[in-house]
């Protein structure tokens, strides 16, 4: 038995000296390649904080620490606990998409209990106290709030990344938001703050890569937000929605879960299922939970946008919909019988197995949609959609 261990140790130590000696040959000094081994860690965890009616996503890869908002003021001390939790001692990155309250409050508290390395927010002042607040706690660390260019990289961790938006001021707060795509070997998230329908056709156009596996719907779920043009570039798998339980606001919205049911992106809710946390590993994305797939809105009475004309332009979604919110329950828009097809046509959506009526059915895109007979679109195997039919 001696003999049999004194071998195997001696060929133990003449394998190492030999993998030692090509390294060496190779170039690759041997401490140099614990480093690399040691970076080789593709691991990037992404928290979705479930602060209510706010937003907040902790990302942590190789030591370092990414805060994309903060939540409210009643969430603020929950925030700091968590990322206590998660041994975070430093941020690198302190993102504040905007400066409305449910998204700023909690950087506050973040920024009295640890030390920040990089404050990024959009160029625009806010006439609050909590903005004064957020700028008196950065320039007491000695910060200065960075306003970086869409398409703008930074590295983070095992991944990076990018900068989207805005690439001007708006009038509208919401649309000067700070989104970023964030990237880890072939996965990616998208956050895009509380960005609306204006703002994402600005990012839409800024002609970069937006695809994703992850992303994060504008304005927790508004259907002010989440526009076809910005899943069709994004063509997400998965959708987190941050919103609180029974909110006021009756987030979610019907067009934007309608919108994500019609592409068959599974959904995770903080209002339901609490925190929820994605482990990529570069290729692959495991959850700490199972999709909920709840496609329902906030408010149950929420019927979502109804067509106020059968043929109006089509260049612009908004311009064919009167929204359920702004006209009521009981206006004309809303009990307005389906208008008649004009001849035999139909049309046809981009992508889908039904024809339809009219060009803005709710469930297709109007953008995207051709016209053909219905003979035709029967023959090719479309069958007749329920909602206008």
């Amino acid at each position: 038995m001696h003999h049999k261990l004194s071998f195997r140790r001696k060929l133990q130590t003449f394998l190492l000296s030999l993998l030692l000696i090509l390294l060496t040959a190779a170039g690759v000094p041997s401490a140099a390649y614990a480093a690399e081994a040691a970076s080789a860690d593709t691991t990037m965890a992404v928290h979705f904080l479930d602060v209510g009616q706010g937003l907040s996503i902790l990302v942590q890869s190789q030591g370092e620490n990414l805060l994309y908002d903060g939540g409210d003021r009643g969430h603020s001390s929950f925030v700091v606990s968590y990322l206590q939790k998660q041994n975070v001692s430093t941020i690198d990155y302190m993102i504040s998409s905007h400066y409305d309250e449910d998204h700023v409050a909690g950087l506050v508290g973040c920024l009295d209990n640890f030390s920040v390395k990089n404050v990024i927010g959009a160029d625009y002042v806010q006439d609050t106290k909590i903005y004064q607040s957020f700028e008196n706690e950065v320039s007491s660390q000695g910060l200065n709030v960075q306003h970086p260019d869409p398409g703008t990289d930074f590295s983070f961790g095992s991944g990076k990344f990018t900068v989207l938006s805005p690439q001007s001021i708006s009038s509208n707060d919401n649309d000067n938001s700070v989104a970023i795509r964030l990237e880890n070997g072939i996965n990616h998230f998208l956050f895009t703050g509380d960005t609306e329908s204006a703002g994402e056709e600005a990012i839409c156009d800024l002609g970069l890569d937006l695809s994703c596996d992850v992303i994060v719907p504008g304005h927790h779920g508004s259907a002010t937000a989440t526009t076809w043009d910005l899943l069709q570039q994004t063509v997400p798998e998965y959708a987190v929605i941050s919103c609180g339980a029974g909110n006021s606001y009756g987030h979610p919205h019907k067009d934007t879960m309608d919108k994500l049911s019609d592409m068959g992106i599974q959904v995770f809710r903080t209002d339901e299922q609490g925190t929820v946390i994605a482990v990529s590993n570069g290729s692959d994305i495991q959850w700490n939970q199972n999709p909920c797939n709840d496609y329902s809105a906030g408010d149950e009475t929420d019927i979502g946008t109804q067509p106020s004309s059968a043929y109006g332009s089509s260049s612009s979604a908004s311009s064919d919909y009167i929204s359920d919110a702004a006209a009521g329950a009981d206006s004309p828009a809303n009990v307005q019988a389906d208008p008649e097809p004009v001849g035999d046509m139909v049309w046809i959506s981009a992508t889908g197995s039904k024809y339809h009526r009219i060009p803005n059915c709710g469930n297709m895109n109007p953008d995207n949609a051709t016209e053909m007979t219905r003979s035709q679109a029967e023959a090719a195997g479309y069958g007749a959609c329920k909602k206008c039919y």
